[in-house]
């Protein structure tokens, strides 16, 4: 029984976390952050349907403004730094001032956006004219913004033929997010479609530029999330998602930007596209993505951008389960996952920030917490793992009279099961009752911004593999331990001995490369389980104490022949 268990554990393993490790797409990384290469231009979009029952056919391009480039504002708070093109009245950069880059070559805080960023660049359709408002020239209402105290509001306006556009972003001091309101002047009584910039995507931040690649993705709300990788578009051949969408996203490992289309009144989102350049290879890093949202005939709209990290708190505060952008656990068991990966995640954050430890040593807490809160629940397992030791003879003696009877023996067990008050799963719970917290933990230090670049005595990050392989082997040393006192008082047999070395051989394998916060958890909590298995061990032996060893044969004497 128990080592069936032991199998479906590391069975559940591989296909819960091992994929991270396992199935890795390559990323093509840009030749540098938040440029582009060569030739690897942005195509032009498809027009997106307004609705999925309308297609618009490609119409004929009105008469566009200058195309010179503009000036930026400035828009300057604690928590960032965001740039306002004139041209365009697109979002061209955002600096994070919370977080520090992390990608090798570069210093200072997060560049968020690529250096050809088209955020927030509109386009309008309207019947047969498609008006490019990311070339106009916008008039701002101010050179440059502090947000520092209270929410400012910058106002932009431009005309292009017989068209005009009046924009308002409103900022926030204390939050990453930017209110939009607009309208366009010129759209007619039958209204029109407005395009919203979302790609090309985002900068390079992260020291394994692989990962943090292969995690840029779109995602979309509509009665749930869906997440659309960038390596899985086709270079060059656009994807159409058809709404309406809440909000759509761009997100990396750790950052996102996101326009937020709650307000009904205003035009939900309508539909997405994206397209990979047509050069991009056969994992693209970049896509033109474009939102469509429908104006009514005063052409006005309205909607608002998040541009910045990934924080729990912030994600949910926007609502509309904005918060599973960042995804805890794979799609199939997600909801499981979430339901012990948030309020691990709240304990961790919580015990840093209220308790002044280190991430580290929260690990190191958090471990020894979960064992002792188990520990009731354990005892009483391994409790139940001795009583169905102690009727191993009766029930190999049942199984060995009524082996050519399976109902018979079906009837008997059961029988011997109730006289003796043993739970035949009673011994599986020890290995069971930690596994949900560990796979939480794992996709909270896999996807938790606030353990980005924590450190922790020679470990340079705990939310990325150990680089000298110490903590995995400590963690396979103490798992090795613990089985190794678990035994103790056991009759020995080939199985038992080959867990003894099989499982934490196994599990150093496979927690090798996985974030080095995972393995000193894991390895606490091993060293924290040895106590009781010891305890128990000693309870064990004094309940079945070894039988004597057997007195040798008699040897019969040799009489000696008497002399005749």
């Amino acid at each position: 029984m128990e080592r069936r268990v032991v199998w479906a554990i590391i069975l559940m393993m591989v296909i819960a976390i091992a994929p991270a490790i396992f199935v890795k797409k390559p990323a093509r990384p840009a030749a540098r952050s938040g440029s582009a290469t060569a030739g690897d231009s942005l195509p032009t979009v498809p027009v997106l349907p307004a609705s999925p029952a309308q297609t618009l056919s490609p119409p004929r391009a009105a008469a566009q403004a200058d195309t010179v480039p503009g000036d930026t504002v400035a828009i300057s708070s604690a928590l960032y730094d965001y740039r306002m093109s004139t041209r365009g009245a697109r979002l061209v950069a955002a600096t994070l001032h919370r977080y520090r880059t992390m990608a090798r070559g570069q210093s200072g805080p997060v560049q968020l956006l690529p250096d050809d960023s088209h955020l927030l660049a509109l386009t309008l359709v309207n019947g047969a004219d498609t008006v490019d408002l990311g070339r106009w020239t916008f008039t701002p209402s101010a050179t440059s913004l502090n947000v520092r105290q209270q929410p400012a509001t910058l106002r932009l306006t431009g005309t292009g033929g017989a068209y005009a556009a009046d924009l308002e972003y409103t900022f926030a001091p204390d939050e990453y997010r930017v209110d939009v309101r607009g309208r366009v002047r010129g759209v007619g009584p039958n209204g029109g479609l407005l395009l919203i910039g979302l790609g090309p995507g985002l900068s390079q931040t992260e020291a394994d530029s692989v990962e943090n690649l292969r995690e840029l993705a779109l995602v979309t709300s509509h009665e749930g999330t869906e997440r659309t990788s960038f390596a899985d578009l086709e270079a060059g051949k656009p994807k159409t998602m058809s709404g309406p969408f809440e909000w759509a996203a761009i997100k990396s490992k750790y950052f996102v930007t996101a326009v937020l289309g709650f307000d009904s009144a205003g035009g939900r989102i309508a539909g997405v596209t994206a397209t990979a350049p047509s050069t991009a290879g056969e994992n693209p890093s970049r896509a033109d993505v474009r939102l469509s949202v429908p104006v009514g005939p005063d052409g006005a709209f309205n909607y608002a951008l998040y541009a910045g990290p990934m924080e729990y708190e912030r994600l949910s505060r926007v609502g509309h389960d904005f918060d599973d952008v960042n995804p805890y656990g794979w799609p199939g068991f997600r909801t499981l996952i979430r339901f012990f990966a948030v309020p691990t995640r709240w304990l961790l954050v919580w015990m840093h920030e209220s308790l002044g430890l280190a991430y580290g040593v929260v690990l190191v807490v958090f471990g020894i917490l979960v064992r002792v809160i188990l520990w009731p629940l354990n005892q009483k397992a391994m409790r139940a793992s001795m009583q169905m030791q102690a009727v191993q003879p009766l029930m190999k003696e049942i199984q060995d009279r009524y082996k050519d009877d399976p109902q018979r023996l079906q009837q008997e067990m059961f029988k011997l099961y109730k006289e003796h008050n043993v739970n035949p799963f009673g011994g599986c719970w020890p290995m069971l009752l930690p596994m949900p917290v560990l796979f939480a933990l794992f996709f909270v230090l896999q996807n938790s911004i606030e353990l980005r670049g924590t450190s922790f005595l020679w470990i340079p990050d705990l939310a990325r593999p150990d680089p000298v392989y110490i903590i995995p082997l400590v963690m396979g040393i103490s798992m090795y331990a613990l089985t190794k006192v678990g035994q103790l008082g056991m009759e020995p047999n080939p199985q038992m001995k080959m867990m003894l070395y099989f499982m934490p051989a196994v599990m150093t394998v496979l927690f090798v490369n996985f974030p080095s916060g995972l393995n000193l958890y894991y390895a606490v909590s091993n060293i924290a389980s040895i106590p009781q298995q010891w305890l128990l061990a000693r309870e064990r032996m004094r309940r079945n104490p070894p039988a004597p060893p057997a007195p040798p044969p008699a040897v019969p004497s040799k009489r000696k022949k008497q002399p005749s």
